[in-house]
């Protein structure tokens, strides 16, 4: 019988054997963990290092540093950069708040098994299959002021015809109900795999007391539901604020002619690409990353304060 070696008594080669079978998971993990970092890192960095220049026409053109400039012109820029961050929050937050409301609603009928649940569960997903532009493009056609099926079906109950994505006033409603009609189901999908892992015995013993559905759901099924529920609120909020595409494909440069949803995102783009201004561009972008990071830490906190 071998007698076990001290840690003095081992070679170079059998103690990096016996730390690297310690710590395998993070060996592992470190290759694809380095590639991620420096995929985020590195265009973070150089788009910091942009903000604090003055890069504009051609990204051959020599450019020097110029301070904060950058930062105080887009600050104080009261007719396009605030007008859309409301917009970029407006638009977040309306497709947020009916896209929560209504996955909860799909999530508790898709909740208990019944006939043709996995017709409807597919039909439910189908949206999610299409890409955001080939979405925007169909609505666009949809909302068509003059030949569009939807204010065909409006003149069918005798309403008029209504501008939808040609009115700047009722353009960023219309783009924020496709944004909830693509989006809802996978708010949707993580909901009922929150509800499928809840426990049985709480509702059975609400029931035993007395209590009735619409009790049961606020007191028991949404309180054990908050994790999963601030987790979904978290995932579709961030992706909703750097929504670009349906935007774009739908009103073009600019968010339209008016601005009209012309998002942050949709804002920065119209300032690298459409006027070469990059120095600009990245000093809106890195402020739209800390507003990202602001409100992921919110809701972050948010979600402490609840489980403690």
């Amino acid at each position: 019988m071998t007698a076990l070696k001290t840690p003095d008594e081992l070679s170079t080669r059998e103690r990096f054997s016996r730390w690297a079978d310690r710590h395998r998971k993070w060996l592992f993990a470190a290759p694809s963990i380095a590639f991620t970092a420096l995929l985020l890192v590195i265009p973070l960095a150089w788009t910091l290092f942009l903000s604090f220049t003055d890069a504009r026409r051609s990204v051959r053109r020599d450019f020097g540093f110029n301070g904060v400039e950058n930062y105080v012109e887009v600050l104080t820029d009261t007719e396009r950069f605030w007008p859309s961050v409301w917009r970029t929050f407006a638009f977040t937050g309306g497709a947020l708040t009916f896209e929560l409301i209504l996955g909860m609603v799909i999530a508790l009928l898709l909740w208990k098994p019944f006939r043709g649940q996995g017709i409807v569960r597919t039909i439910v997903l189908l949206p999610l299959v299409a890409t955001p532009v080939a979405v925007g493009m169909m609505w666009r056609l949809l909302f068509e002021p003059n030949i569009g099926f939807v204010n065909e079906m409006l003149s069918w109950v005798g309403i008029p015809p209504q501008p939808w994505l040609a009115d700047p006033s009722t353009s960023l409603a219309t783009l924020t109900f496709v944004d909830i009609w693509q989006w809802t189901p996978m708010v949707a999908l993580i909901l009922l795999a929150g509800l499928t892992s809840l426990s049985e015995e709480p509702q059975e013993a609400a029931r035993v007391d007395g209590a009735n559905g619409w009790q049961r759901f606020w007191y028991i099924t949404v309180p054990l539901m908050r994790p999963v529920i601030i987790a979904a609120v978290l995932l579709r909020g961030i992706d909703a604020l750097k929504t670009f595409d349906i935007l774009y494909a739908t009103k073009g440069k600019g968010g339209g002619a008016f601005h009209d949803v012309e998002t942050l995102n949709v804002y920065a783009y119209g300032l690298s690409f459409d006027y070469n201004e990059y120095g600009l561009a990245s000093a809106v972008l890195i402020l739209f990353f800390l507003i990202i990071l602001a409100v992921i830490w919110v809701l972050q906190m948010q979600r402490k304060g609840k489980d403690s």
